[in-house]
């Protein structure tokens, strides 16, 4: 190598260049290439199937620390600042978006804490997609993996910038129980139009670039404009804003509001409401929410007038505001039926912010069937209700949003009506039964016979459901 350095004039062109090369570890290039190709060939493959591959070596990303078998714990973690040592602007982008709050938005929820490891920290269930987010200051350097976010869609070690600009990539993530953007998406006309004719378009080109061949958009087209990283949409994840100009709307939406604990029962904001913002689970202002709501006309007026592109963003709004108007409505009976001492206070009451208000936060960790039935209309069919509106999806905006909400609907007034005939009957059995007894200690011995003689309990059993029947009817 000294030899070959030799032969060549030493410019200021081949000294920077030679600069370089070492401070990447190019020069130990062969030695990580030549041992990790023996114990794990495939991540070799992959990294010399991308661009990376070309130029830099394993010790550009994981440091110079490791260098054999007894040193493995030396070796350095990537993060997203260390892919932001390349590529700046995306990094920063990255970094003003949404993306880079899952790992954060994810802690916030209040039962977080108290769900199996794996399925948070160890990354096998909501930490499998939320560990996409920035980690900084969360108390993730006892972990060893899953640190970068950038590779969530830029799949390691290839990196691959054509992989991650095709809707499968955020498929991953986007799809099932929350928050089914593939499933909406792929089976939409723009999904059609990518699944029939994608494989002839042109992913080696930036999208800035991508209308020259693309015949129909993508994820990354409507969220990703122009390759920005900062993905961000007016409704957010929990589909609010907490300015309303719509008074009755503004009415529901407090409604919703509670049932998340960010305002407590008499409309005061929690602590959680100061969470919502930065984690930008809501738009706090409409001008914020409007300024993510123009970015949106301006991608769809590629393809469509700007006219079409509001009145369809505007359905969407509206499908949003009569699925609040169901939900709210819901929220209310629930939360009735613990004022009113129907339901039993939790275990966990202390930890309600807005009690009598349900937490539908909590997502499975409620109390009672009737929670049960609303965090499920809450996170999936209302989602699914104004989410597929925005992706153009009519099937599953009618029966598997709009149809499975109402049907809820009607499920927890029936259960409502149950329970609190249930509880007249139990008042009204109770009372009776505390009364105290008159007479002579004859009569309440002969009470007493009459208690035990055959045929008591199947009387009393009559008499209580004719009781009940006549009160379910008196309600219907």
């Amino acid at each position: 190598m000294r030899q070959h350095f030799a032969s060549v004039a030493m410019t200021p062109l081949v000294l920077l260049t030679l600069l370089i090369l070492t401070c990447t570890g190019f020069a130990a290039a062969s030695d990580c290439i030549d041992c990790h190709s023996e114990i794990t060939p495939k991540i070799v493959e992959d990294f010399k199937s991308g661009a990376m591959g070309d130029d830099f070596d394993c010790a550009r990303c994981h440091g110079s620390a490791h260098n054999s078998a007894d040193n493995v714990n030396l070796v350095k973690m990537p993060t997203h600042e260390t892919c932001g040592a390349c590529h700046a602007e995306q990094d920063s982008q990255y970094m003003g978006g949404k993306h880079s709050l899952a790992w954060t938005a994810f802690q916030v929820m209040p039962t977080t804490k108290d769900q199996p490891k794996e399925l948070m920290e160890g990354q096998k269930g909501c930490g499998g997609c939320h560990k996409m987010g920035a980690k900084d200051e969360t108390g993730w350097d006892e972990y060893h993996y899953g640190v970068v976010g950038c590779d969530n869609c830029h799949t390691r070690h290839s990196f691959s910038v054509e992989e991650a600009r095709r809707p499968e990539a955020c498929m991953t993530c986007h799809q099932g129980f929350d928050h089914a953007q593939w499933e909406m998406y792929s089976t939409s006309k723009h999904g059609v139009i990518y699944l029939t004719e994608g494989d002839d378009w042109d992913w080696s080109a930036p999208l800035s670039e991508a209308k020259a061949s693309y015949t129909g958009p993508t994820c990354q087209m409507c969220h990703m404009p122009d390759g920005d990283h900062n993905v961000i949409t007016s409704w957010g994840f929990l589909g609010v804003r907490v300015e309303e100009p719509n008074e009755e709307w503004a009415d529901d939406r407090a409604t919703v509001l509670k049932s998340y604990g960010v305002l407590d029962a008499d409309g005061n904001a929690t602590a959680r409401f100061d969470l919502i913002g930065p984690a930008k689970l809501a738009r706090l202002t409409m001008d914020e929410w409007n300024a993510s709501r123009e970015e949106m006309i301006t991608v769809c007026g590629d393809c469509h007038s700007e006219e079409f592109a509001r009145i369809s963003l505007e359905e969407g709004d509206q499908m949003l505001r009569e699925a609040d108007r169901v939900y709210a409505e819901s929220v209310e009976i629930v939360a009735a039926l613990h004022r009113d001492g129907i339901l039993p206070k939790p275990d966990y009451i202390d930890e309600l912010p807005s009690y009598p208000y349900p937490d539908v936060l909590r997502f499975y960790d409620q109390s009672t069937s009737i929670e049960e039935d609303l965090w499920v209309m809450w996170m999936k069919y209302r989602m699914r209700c104004f989410q597929s509106a925005f992706h153009t999806n009519a099937d599953q905006e009618q029966w598997y949003g709009w149809g499975p909400l109402k049907e809820t609907a009607v499920a927890i007034k029936s259960e409502d009506r149950s329970l609190r005939a249930e509880a007249e009957l139990a008042e009204a059995v109770g009372a009776g039964g505390t009364k105290e007894a008159t007479g002579t200690t004859r009569a309440a011995e002969s009470e007493a016979g009459a208690a035990n003689a055959p045929g008591f309990g199947a009387t009393f059993l009559v008499a209580a459901l004719v009781t009940l029947s006549v009160l379910m009817r008196r309600r219907g």
